[in-house]
């Protein structure tokens, strides 16, 4: 018999979903419900990871109980004050939730939808049971994510949720080449060493974070959460695209009444600038301490929000 300890030789990101149709395919992974990947045509619109790799920057993750940061992991929910582990500790907040490491069990796999489902046990910091399922649909409008929350517990909790997908307009460019549409009336200022919250201000007071009308990225850095977001039947639509005219767009209703959006600049040159992060979210950052568009989820409730990605 051997003294070594067996192997596990599951995927670093967990097992692998594939779902496919109308010329999109979708990668999904286990562990935090992740988009991994996904491809139109065979051309990613958003920037992928391999299977067997540790997802870096939180690529594709499902963010929830919360999107974003929580200042100093502090905030006060029914009169009582909780604080979060720092998952940011280089700004000293709590940073997207707590269920992106968390291995999610399947409960429906088909060829082109799957729904995957994982609990937030109660804890320091948050001492609520959620569950949270996450279902991936394609259909000849894109790709569709579907995050509900349902309170398992005996106690109102607090609850927000996202996507974190880098849209990609063509993955031989960078950032600075494509031409964004966001739009947006108001950006959540930030401070420049920890990015917490200062104030919504109108982007006519921001003219670089200013996208309502379609225009090259360039050099800009962004990452901001935006609102006062105009709709077109009730959906607001963000678009990257690329000089050809193909691209990405994420599409989400007024259940998410912001979006983050990021630059992706990093020190590294292979991942700098190599696809702009957009978040739909159903509270901006700090909503668990401002109580601002925070989710109340009562005993036994639940609450869903949906954004879709299409190819342009």
């Amino acid at each position: 018999m051997s003294d070594s300890p067996a192997s596990d030789t599951r995927l670093r990101s967990g097992r692998q979903l594939v779902i496919a149709g109308h010329g999109y395919e979708a990668a999904i992974a286990s562990v935090g419900a992740t988009l991994r990947s996904l491809t139109f045509e065979g051309r990613d619109l958003i920037v992928p990871f391999a299977a067997d790799e540790v997802r870096p920057a939180y690529r594709g993750a499902t963010l929830a109980p919360w999107p974003n940061r929580v200042v100093d992991g502090r905030y006060t929910f029914g009169g009582v004050e909780h604080r979060l582990a720092l998952s940011e500790p280089e700004r000293s907040h709590a940073l997207h939730g707590l269920v992106a490491w968390t291995e999610f069990a399947d409960l429906v796999v088909t060829d082109d939808r799957v729904v995957l489902v994982g609990v937030v046990e109660p804890q320091t910091g948050y001492p609520f049971r959620v569950e949270v399922e996450v279902e991936y649909r394609i259909d000849a409008a894109g790709l569709t994510q579907t995050v509900t929350g349902r309170n398992l517990g005996t106690d109102a909790a607090p609850w927000g949720a996202g996507p974190h997908p880098y849209l990609v307009a063509d993955p031989a460019e960078r950032v600075d080449d494509w031409t964004l549409t966001l739009p947006a009336s108001e950006v959540l200022t930030v401070t420049a060493d920890r990015l917490s919250p200062i104030a919504v201000e109108p982007v006519t007071a921001h003219a670089q974070w200013d996208f309502r009308v379609p225009r090259l990225l360039g050099d800009v850095f962004i990452d901001h959460a935006f609102t006062g977001l105009s709709r077109n039947d009730g959906i607001a639509e963000v678009r990257v695209q690329s000089a050809s005219g193909a691209g990405v767009a994420i599409a989400f209703d007024g259940v998410c009444p912001w979006v983050q959006v990021h630059t992706a600049d990093t020190p590294v040159e292979a991942t700098n600038r190599i696809g702009l992060a957009v978040e739909p979210m159903t509270c901006p950052p700090n909503a668990f301490a401002s109580g601002t568009d925070l989710v109340v989820l009562p005993a036994g409730g639940a609450h869903a929000a949906s954004w879709r990605i299409r190819a342009l």
